[in-house]
């Protein structure tokens, strides 16, 4: 693999940790005590990284 391509593949590990991080979080007391609109941007935030993972994960299969 090239470096390059390790990057990304770093780069998605990375970001999917982040986004179980982001899951639990959301599941959590915390966000529950959250004013609506930033429960709804943290929503649309998980959205657009679940997006970007999907992303990565097509380019990491082009390799």
């Amino acid at each position: 693999m090239q470096p390059h391509q390790q990057r990304v593949v770093d780069e998605k590990q990375e970001l999917d940790d982040k986004i179980t991080k982001l899951m639990a979080f959301i599941g959590g007391d915390i966000f529950k005590s959250l004013e609506h609109r930033d429960q709804e941007l943290l929503g649309q935030q998980l959205g657009h990284m679940r997006s970007y993972s999907e992303t990565l994960s097509l380019r990491i299969e082009r390799f």
